[in-house]
C-alpha cells in the first residue's frame, strides 16, 4: 500500500503559494470601498479573502520564496503594502464625495448637521453621507465590487508575488493620486458653492442697501432653500462625476501594477 509522504520543502511551497496572495487580497479587502466598511464583519472579509485565494492559487505561478525566512517576511510586507495601496486608491473616490458634501454643507449652513457614517463609524456631515450612500448604490449598480476582485486577480498576474513591490515610480504615483481627494471634491462641489456664493453676495448688497434688515433671520432660510435646490439639481451631475472618478480610479489601480519593477 503506497504511503503518501510530504517533505518540508513541499509544505513550505504550498504555504507560500497560498499565504502570500491571501495577504495581498485580505489587505485590500480590509480598506477597499464597501468591503472595508464598519458594518462588514472582519470574519466575513477573511472568509471572502480565503475563497478568492482558493480560486486564484491554481492560476498563478508559485513564488520561489521560503515563507519562514527573512525574504519571506519582506514578501509579506510588500503584499500588505500592495493590497492597502489598491484599496486606498479606490477609497479616495468615496472620500472625495464626502468632502464635497462637507463643502456644500458649510456653504448652505448645514455644517452643524452630523450623522454617524455607517461605512467608517465616524461622524460626517449629513450631506456628505447622502452623497456617499448614493455613490455606494451607484458603485453596486455598476458592478464595482466585482471589478475590485477582477483587479486583484489580474494584478497577481501582472505584478506577481515577489520581494519587489511597486517601485519608486509606483509609490510616487500613489502619493500624487491622493490629490484626487481634493480635485474630485472641488469638481463636485464647485457649481453648488458658486451658486451659494452668488446668494451670499446678493445678501451682502442688500445689507448695504437696507442696514436695518435682519440678515440672520432672512438670509439663513434662503441660503438653506437655495442649497437644497442646488443639491437636488446636482444629484445627476454628481453621479456622473463619481462615475468618471471611479473609472479613473480603476485605471490608476491597473497602472500601479504596470508601474512595478
Amino acid at each position: 500500500m503506497p504511503v503518501f509522504a510530504l517533505t518540508t520543502g513541499q509544505l513550505e511551497a504550498w504555504v507560500a503559494q497560498g499565504f502570500f496572495p491571501f495577504v495581498r487580497i485580505g489587505a485590500c479587502l480590509m480598506v477597499a470601498p464597501l468591503f472595508g466598511a464598519r458594518f462588514v464583519p472582519t470574519r466575513t472579509r477573511i472568509i471572502l479573502a480565503v475563497a478568492i485565494t482558493a480560486l486564484v492559487v491554481p492560476l498563478i505561478p508559485a513564488p520561489a520564496v521560503a515563507p519562514f525566512s527573512a525574504q519571506g517576511f519582506v514578501v509579506v510586507f510588500q503584499q500588505l503594502l500592495i493590497g492597502v495601496a489598491l484599496g486606498f486608491a479606490l477609497q479616495v473616490v468615496f472620500d472625495a464625495l464626502a468632502l464635497a458634501g462637507q463643502l456644500l454643507a458649510n456653504s448652505m449652513g448645514l455644517s452643524f448637521a452630523f450623522n454617524v457614517d455607517p461605512l467608517r463609524g465616524s461622524s460626517t456631515p449629513a450631506l456628505g453621507q447622502l452623497y456617499v450612500i448614493l455613490a455606494t448604490l451607484m458603485f453596486l449598480a455598476l458592478g464595482g465590487h466585482t471589478a475590485i476582485i477582477e483587479v486583484l486577480v489580474s494584478g497577481l498576474h501582472v505584478l506577481p508575488v515577489g520581494t519587489s513591490g511597486f517601485g519608486r515610480e509606483g509609490l510616487w504615483a500613489l502619493i500624487l493620486w491622493g490629490g484626487q481627494l481634493f480635485a474630485g471634491a472641488i469638481a463636485v462641489a464647485l457649481p453648488g458653492v458658486t451658486a451659494l456664493l452668488i446668494v451670499n453676495l446678493a445678501f451682502g448688497v442688500v445689507s448695504r442697501a437696507a442696514p436695518s434688515l435682519n440678515l440672520f433671520a432672512v438670509g439663513f432660510p434662503v441660503s438653506l432653500v437655495v442649497g437644497l435646490l442646488v443639491v437636488l439639481a446636482g444629484i445627476g451631475p454628481m453621479l456622473s462625476s463619481f462615475t468618471t472618478l471611479l473609472s479613473q480610479g480603476f485605471e490608476f489601480v491597473r497602472s500601479l501594477h504596470v508601474a512595478g519593477p
